[in-house]
């Protein structure tokens, strides 16, 4: 993702409009507008700022992977956990285990009915 698209994303996420974002950071509206359609980028100052506000890395902004993460979603699975209530923190880590045993399940059914094909071919 670019840039541009990413501040949409993260506007677009809290419920906000440009104007509000725009207003909140003390940057003019129409600054703001071009980054949002990606017709100019924020200085180093203002991307620290945007960052701040949004409670996201710089390197997120700027879709540069961090070391451990291999994709964007990763990323943003971190962002928006960090962004969480402690107790919003312990429910979606319940949910994400909930995944993990549904695909464990699957995958043992899958490997059943490979065996099972195996044994009636052999």
């Amino acid at each position: 993702m670019k840039f541009h698209e990413i501040l949409r994303l993260l506007i677009e996420e809290r419920g906000l409009t440009q104007k509000q974002t725009a207003n909140d950071l003390h940057i003019p509206v129409s600054t703001m507008g071009g980054y949002v359609q990606g017709t100019s980028e924020p200085d180093f100052a203002t991307l620290k700022l945007l960052a701040e506000y949004f409670t996201v890395s710089t390197d997120y902004l700027l879709n540069v992977r961090s070391e451990n993460s291999k994709t964007y979603q990763e990323d943003d699975l971190l962002r928006i956990f960090r962004s969480l209530t402690p107790e919003q923190k312990i429910l979606y880590l319940e949910q994400g285990k909930v995944y993990l045993k549904f695909n464990e399940k699957e995958n043992l059914k899958s490997s059943k009915s490979t065996l099972d094909k195996n044994n009636m071919a052999g």
